[in-house]
C-alpha cells in the first residue's frame, strides 16, 4: 500500500474524531447553548463541499471522513434546534 492514502486516512480519522468529544458532551448534557451556530453552519458547509469534492474525485478518505463528520455535525444541529 502506498503511503499517501494512509496519510490521508490518518488525517481523516483525526479531523473526524475531533468532533466526538463535543457530540458526546452535547448528547450527555442535552446542552448546546455554548456551541456557536455560526461556526457549525460554516463548518457543515465546508464539510459538505469536501464531501462533494471527494465524491467527484472518488477519493475514499475524503468521502468517508466527511460523510461521518457530517453525521456528527448534524447531530449537534439536531440538539441545538430541538432545544428551542
Amino acid at each position: 500500500m502506498e503511503w499517501l492514502p494512509v496519510l490521508g486516512l490518518a488525517a481523516a480519522c483525526c479531523t473526524t474524531a475531533a468532533f466526538i468529544p463535543q457530540v458526546l458532551k452535547s448528547w450527555r448534557t442535552r446542552q448546546t447553548k455554548d456551541v456557536s451556530l455560526g461556526m457549525y453552519a460554516l463548518m457543515s458547509a465546508g464539510i459538505a463541499l469536501w464531501l462533494i469534492y471527494g465524491l467527484m474525485k472518488r477519493d475514499i478518505p475524503l468521502i468517508f471522513s466527511n460523510a461521518v463528520t457530517l453525521i456528527f455535525v448534524f447531530s449537534i444541529f439536531y440538539l441545538k434546534f430541538s432545544q428551542k
